[in-house]
């Protein structure tokens, strides 16, 4: 079976009721730049990369693996994962 490249996107934020001093931080920081009326900010992480896989279910499957084995901890953190086919650089 041949097997095709997907880009992968991973986010990973802290789970709600927990404690996010960094979004805390930047909201704050906000109005001092002008900006107000933002409120529920929330820091997090992406990760990009990509993969191989026989088709976009299996990107996707290898994908939660990775972000809940290695990128996320699942106590504090939750993840969601995006998978599109990579785009071919010619």
């Amino acid at each position: 079976m041949a097997s095709e490249l997907f880009s992968v996107l991973v986010e990973v934020r802290l789970r709600q009721g927990i404690a996010d001093p960094q979004g805390a931080t930047i909201e704050r920081a906000l109005p001092a730049l002008g900006l107000t009326g933002v409120t529920g900010v929330r820091a997090g992480k992406a990760f990009r990369f990509d993969i191989a896989a026989a088709d976009d279910a299996d990107a996707l499957a290898q994908a939660t693996v990775v972000a809940d084995r290695l990128l996320a901890n699942p106590v504090i953190e939750e993840s969601s994962v995006t998978v599109s086919p990579a785009k071919q650089v010619v």
